[in-house]
């Protein structure tokens, strides 16, 4: 009987390829993939949304956005994701369906996306600009600030967006949610939308 083994590896592992893209000279754009992550969906069934933000007020410390929002706690980013539901971004193993299925067991429904989406990560000078030419979500600062999310398409294809902090050296970052199966097809979207500007591609990091 042939023995099978079976390696957990992210739908990018033979796509990024740290390096330099497009462009020579100073990158606009700086690429990456964050892995290692626990992400779970919290939708309020029928009726209960008031007993879904009162449960995440208890699990977080903060009330859960509401509108097209990101929101930082100590331990995890809630994630705007449409009416009456949310994202919960974290690493460490705190915020698990089990434990979040006791915190939420009277008001909603959850669904495990750790392993059914990929998180792209963008920054640098020209990252707005190149994003322009696959959203219509206008990422103008005093529109687009940081906090600020929106569930898209880009290239056709549904994503998560949330612009996080800012880099020390002012620079802004998007942070890109995509369901696995288009995630290499976006990955190649953003490459080469981004060429003409320059791309550095690090090595995968892990959820800050």
């Amino acid at each position: 009987m042939t023995d099978f083994s079976w390696d957990v590896r992210s739908p990018l592992h033979r796509t990024l390829v740290a390096g330099s893209y497009g462009a020579q000279g100073e990158a606009g754009v700086a690429l990456t993939e964050i892995r290692n992550f626990d992400l779970i969906q919290v939708m309020a069934r029928r009726g209960k949304a008031a007993e879904m933000a009162k449960a995440a007020k208890a699990r977080f410390g903060v009330a859960a956005p509401e509108t097209p929002k990101a929101v930082g706690t100590a331990d995890a980013t809630l994630i705007w994701s449409g009416p009456d539901q949310f994202l919960v971004l974290s690493k460490g193993g705190k915020h698990t369906m089990e434990a979040l299925g006791r915190a939420f067991a009277a008001s909603t429904s959850l669904s495990d996306q750790s392993h059914a989406r990929v998180l792209i990560s963008l920054t640098g000078a020209k990252a707005r600009t190149m994003l322009a030419k696959l959203s219509s979500i206008d990422l103008y600062p005093d529109l687009f600030p940081v906090g600020a999310a929106a569930a898209t398409s880009m290239d056709h294809t549904s994503v998560t967006l949330w612009r996080g902090k800012d880099r020390a050296d002012g620079q802004a970052v998007f942070n890109l949610l995509v369901f696995a199966t288009f995630a290499e097809s976006l990955w190649h979207t953003l490459l080469d939308s981004a060429a003409e500007y320059g791309v550095a591609i690090a090595h995968s990091e892990e959820l800050g």
